[in-house]
């Protein structure tokens, strides 16, 4: 096989908790032939600290600090400096299975995709949400142990295999929402085509990871869905997303996408008859995020301002 160079890019913002664990796991991956770019956010704690522990220690390791800028920033400037062939993104609460990069790297040569898509674990540990708090609680006063093992949900919503941008895009419309189609830590992008079409981060919206998938699926042409995880992804219960999210910030968002779903489905030919399909990038849900209900509710309510 083939080893092109991958940039890997973490965003670093008060990680001290959980940094080392991410970094280990990327520079354990048996995949060797890593540019691993950290970038730290003006974080006020000991990150910083410890990105340089591991830049020390291991030559692929380029650590950048700057001001706080927020995530969008901070991952364009990793893709600045960034060298690959590839280009991965790693978020520093999570971590990597030790072969992940490996089975994307080898998706991508084999194939000539310009989008690899992985399942990926979803873990909750169980004081990560209210409810899970008062669960502990409830437990503990029955005079049971709570259970120690966060809970881990493996989520994909593509069969393995090999996807035109045509049937990519169609099946990303049945689940709009969904964190395995819009984030971008259980992917690997082709760098030049965020070179050549000037494909950055952007705080236009509420989830800039969302408007980035759509923009770089206007220009990928070939997709390989791998059929194994790789991504550890932590819920972060400090999240907003996790905790309490602006409902009203959500709804704007969405909002804000419909456009861009439109020129997509236009630019594919897939725009007739598809007014159902971008009704449903409205109200649809993530793996986990919140009811549609409320969602809908609030739509109504703007549409008759």
């Amino acid at each position: 096989m083939n080893t092109p160079l991958v940039s890997v890019i973490v965003p670093v913002y008060k990680v001290e908790k959980t940094l080392a664990r991410c970094l280990e796991s990327i520079c354990g991956q048996t995949y060797q032939n890593l540019e691993i770019i950290v970038v730290n956010d003006g974080s006020p704690d000991g990150s910083l600290a410890i990105c340089e522990q591991f830049r020390a220690r291991d030559a692929r390791v380029v650590v950048l600090s700057k001001q706080n800028e927020g995530l969008s920033l901070t991952r364009n400037a990793g893709m600045r400096i960034a060298h690959g062939k590839y280009v991965q993104f790693v978020d520093s609460d999570d971590y990597l299975e030790p072969t992940f990069t490996a089975r994307m790297v080898e998706a991508a040569e084999k194939n000539y995709a310009d989008l690899v898509i992985a399942p990926y674990w979803m873990v909750i540990p169980l004081a990560s949400s209210k409810a899970g708090q008062r669960t502990a609680k409830l437990l503990e006063r029955l005079g049971t142990q709570a259970p120690t093992e966060p809970e881990v949900t493996v989520y994909r919503f593509l069969a393995p295999g090999n996807y035109d941008q045509r049937a990519f895009v169609q099946a990303y419309l049945k689940k709009p929402s969904a964190f395995y189609y819009n984030v971008v830590w259980n992917k690997l992008y082709r760098r030049s085509l965020l070179t050549q079409h000037d494909l950055w981060f952007t705080k236009e919206v509420y989830n800039e990871d969302q408007l980035f998938s759509v923009r770089y699926m206007r220009y990928a042409k070939v997709y390989t869905a791998l059929a194994d995880p790789g991504y550890y992804y932590i819920q972060n219960p400090q999240s907003l997303l996790h905790t309490n999210a602006d409902l009203s910030k959500v709804v704007d968002s969405r909002l804000q996408m419909y456009p861009h779903y439109k020129q997509l489905l236009a630019e594919l030919g897939l725009d007739k008859g598809s007014q159902l399909q971008l009704a449903h990038t409205l109200i649809a849900q993530s793996e986990r995020f919140m009811p549609a209900g409320p969602v809908q509710t609030l739509l109504q309510s703007r549409r008759k301002k």
